[in-house]
């Protein structure tokens, strides 16, 4: 039985260098929770509880699976460290046009030259929002509470969010609300 460990700064870095080797491909996307590293290597505790990173390699995404097989959930990789990678594709997240032009580099000597590619903190969000899981719920609220992201922001982008109107309506009404909870413009 694999051990669960919250996944850290340090930790991430490994998952990139591992998922870079094993893919070939030296730049890797983070879209899951954990690319709230990328922006706040020192994000508040709450925000960091999943002890998985969701990635895929850049320039090779149909080499995710291989990632997942490799060092996935219950691999030696999980059993060992206590956190994993879960290989996925480019569309798994629903992110706000541009988002792409917005990502946070990790390239350091943990990484090996190899660069992880994090979601920038509103772009995160606003995918937490389109997923509307009771989880992805109260990361956004607590990023709110922490003051990482402003309301304001998060309403401009969300015109560019690809999803019905209906969505749209509901997705505002949740970041307004989450807000005013949390007393954010």
């Amino acid at each position: 039985m694999a051990k669960r460990a919250a996944l850290n700064r340090a930790q991430l870095e490994h998952v990139i260098r591992a998922s870079a080797a094993i893919s070939g491909d030296d730049e890797i996307v983070i879209v899951g929770s954990q690319s709230i590293l990328g922006q706040f290597p020192e994000a508040p505790p709450e925000l960091c509880i999943s002890n998985e990173a969701d990635v895929y390699p850049k320039n090779k995404p149909e080499m995710a699976d291989v990632i997942d097989g490799a060092i996935g959930e219950l691999s030696m990789f999980h059993d060992t460290f206590g956190y994993y990678a879960q290989g996925v594709a480019p569309e798994t997240a629903t992110l706000p046009r541009g988002w792409e032009s917005r990502l946070i580099p990790v390239s350091n000597s943990n990484t090996r030259g190899t660069t992880g590619w994090c979601l920038e903190v509103h772009d995160l969000l606003l995918a937490k929002y389109a997923a509307g899981r009771e989880k992805d719920h109260r990361f956004a609220a607590d990023a709110l509470r922490h003051q990482l992201v402003q309301r304001d922001e998060l309403l401009r982008r969300l015109v560019d969010l690809p999803v019905d109107e209906a969505q749209r309506a509901r997705i505002q009404a949740r970041i307004i609300a989450d807000a005013v909870v949390n007393q954010c413009t």
